[in-house]
């Protein structure tokens, strides 16, 4: 692939919070005019990538590169949100539906084009008065609005609250939404979660008509492989923040690597797959970079949640240090077992959580706001202080 082709490039990008590494030295190209998936089991970090995008982030390392229609270029890590979206022309959809519930869809849609409509009032101004220049934008905007509602089906709801639509029709408003704001690139969080097969057939079919009349390019994450089998002309897969397949969907699925970190296997086998090194065109392993070991190895906790990455200076008998997490109230076996398998196994390194660190876990154990509401934090620091002392009398002793 040339670099006109790429409307999105990613390159050696790392998002660390503190000592966790949600993102570690992550690369690839988003063809323009396909649709890229990206996918991975649960915490995989891709949600995190989204937020790097799209300038809610700003990683610890790496580039990201937006390449548009007119030749312009822009190094979206560099550029604040809302610039991302104006300038760069790139839109999102979130996990969680984030509609106007309170406003008709039509308003919806209209509120994504409020940087025109301001504008063309000269910041209010045009539209008290009732300038020409407004009124010309507003019909634009009305008409853009009523396209799109046609294009979901929901063009006879246009009045009623957004709040009103059953679930998968929100998610198609939501999407109709970013539309309006003519993106080159169109983010998509999950646009299929909680959908019923029927809702998600509809949406590959919204997917691939968005690509075919306005020529956007699609970068979605998704765990509903039946969307991403059926539309995806290019997956790339994550898991503990590394890529560790990419290419058509037909290779990715039958990657022993993808394979193992979907379906599992033994904890040695595992451990087998997903050390091996990934392998760059040329043949050559992608070493780890620099800063990124540089990061892990000065944070102050035994083990990383555990994206693979293991400080060099860290000795063995920290990595195989472990307390009874379920001792923290409301870890109980099952969430003792995620946060085991990628890396936190003590109580110090809960205690050591900052409020970064806290939004990483809470998104990868798929909780909201439960970490604080129980004080996981408090909690461990006390147990930690337990712990130190019941050593510290055994060495005595």
């Amino acid at each position: 692939m040339t670099k006109s082709d790429a409307i999105l490039s990613v390159e050696h990008v790392s998002m660390i919070f503190g000592g966790l590494v949600a993102v570690n030295d992550l690369s690839f190209e988003a063809k323009r005019g396909d649709i890229t998936a990206l996918i991975g089991p649960n915490g995989a970090g891709k949600t995190t990538v989204f937020n790097c995008i799209t300038g809610f982030y700003k990683p610890t390392s790496g580039m990201m590169k937006m390449n548009r229609c007119n030749g312009e270029s822009y190094l979206l890590e560099r550029m604040p949100d809302f610039k991302v979206n104006r300038d760069a022309k790139v839109a999102r959809t979130f996990q969680n539906i984030r509609l106007f519930s309170g406003l008709t869809l039509l308003e919806n849609l209209l509120v994504a084009q409020h940087t025109p409509l301001m504008k063309a009032s000269g910041y209010t101004i045009g539209g008290l008065l009732g300038l020409s220049g407004y009124s010309s934008k507003s019909a634009v905007s009305m008409q853009k609005a009523g396209d799109w509602l046609k294009r979901i089906g929901l063009y006879d709801r246009a009045d009623q609250p957004a709040g009103d639509l059953p679930y998968g029709a929100q998610r198609r408003l939501e999407i109709a939404r970013a539309m309006c704001t003519d993106p080159e690139l169109l983010c998509l969080d999950e646009p299929a979660a909680g959908l019923n097969p029927k809702e998600s057939h509809e949406l590959n079919t919204l997917l691939r008509d968005i690509r075919k009349d306005t020529g956007t390019s699609i970068l979605l994450i998704e765990h509903d492989m039946s969307v991403v089998m059926g539309i995806s002309d290019h997956v790339v897969v994550l898991e503990y923040g590394t890529k560790i397949s990419d290419g058509t969907p037909g290779s990715v699925k039958n990657d022993p690597k993808v394979i193992a970190a979907y379906l599992g296997v033994d904890e040695d086998e595992a451990e087998k797959i997903i050390a091996a090194p990934v392998v760059a065109k040329a043949g050559t392993a992608v070493p780890l970079p620099v800063p990124v070991v540089a990061a892990v190895a000065a944070a102050a906790i035994p083990a990383p949640i555990a994206r693979k990455v293991k400080p060099a200076s860290k000795p063995r008998a920290a990595a195989a240090a472990k307390d009874d997490l379920k001792r923290i109230k409301g870890i109980g076996p099952v969430n003792e077992g995620k946060l085991n398998r990628n890396g936190v196994r003590t109580f110090a390194q809960i205690a050591a959580w900052k409020k970064a660190d806290i939004v990483e876990a809470e998104v990868y154990l798929e909780f909201d706001g439960r970490i604080a509401r129980e004080g996981w934090v408090s909690q461990a620091k006390t147990l930690a202080r337990e712990a130190a002392k019941a050593t510290s009398s055994k060495g005595r002793k």
